[in-house]
């Protein structure tokens, strides 16, 4: 079974530099970027503990009772219905514009309402964790909310990209690209 939102578009990686945005269908949404493998791992460990839940819901159900089992089968679409959201986070971008999914919420802005894109140094939370230190963030800066607090989209120590600062590089420019493209 494909699962369209484990891998980016194939034509992000292919994408020649004088053409950022490869794409006809522009109105999809996409992840210029493949997810990271401390994403990939969590999600692969939760998905080894729901077929041990559910495994244990079997037997629960042969040997005790129904609705035991039952609590136990919902606990497994529990940790499955969470990997598949830890896979789905990130950044996605299409002509409508900017997505940032996490785990419990989805926000998007449309390109009317974005003043730039950019790349800045500052200090980032590890692998979004309390303890920060330095990095790079692409942070979104909205139209007419100077003063509000610019969350960055992505950063350069967070589960995609720690320790591929070539993959952070290139998610950014394609990002960048897209908001160059829909905020003239």
């Amino acid at each position: 079974m494909p699962l369209p939102f484990l891998t980016a578009d194939r034509a992000f990686d292919e994408a020649v530099d004088d053409q950022a945005l490869p794409f006809d269908d522009r109105d999809r949404w996409r992840r210029p970027y493949r997810p990271g493998p401390w994403r990939v791992s969590a999600a692969a460990i939760l998905l080894l503990l729901a077929s041990y839940v559910l495994f244990a819901a079997v037997i629960i159900t042969v040997a005790g009772t129904l609705a035991a089992g039952a609590v136990c089968f919902g606990l497994a679409l529990c940790i499955i219905a969470g990997a598949l959201r830890l896979l789905r986070m990130g950044t996605w971008v299409s002509g409508r514009g900017l997505r940032k999914v996490s785990f419990l919420a989805t926000r998007t802005t449309p390109w009317e309402q974005v003043a730039s894109a950019r790349t800045v140094q500052q200090p980032v939370r590890w692998l979004g964790l309390p303890r920060t230190l330095q990095g790079q963030a692409l942070v979104l800066e909205r139209k007419g909310r100077a003063s509000e607090a610019v969350l960055p989209l992505m950063t350069s120590h967070d589960a995609d990209f720690l320790a591929r600062p070539d993959a952070f590089d290139r998610a950014t420019d394609t990002v960048e690209a897209w908001a160059a493209e829909y905020t003239r």
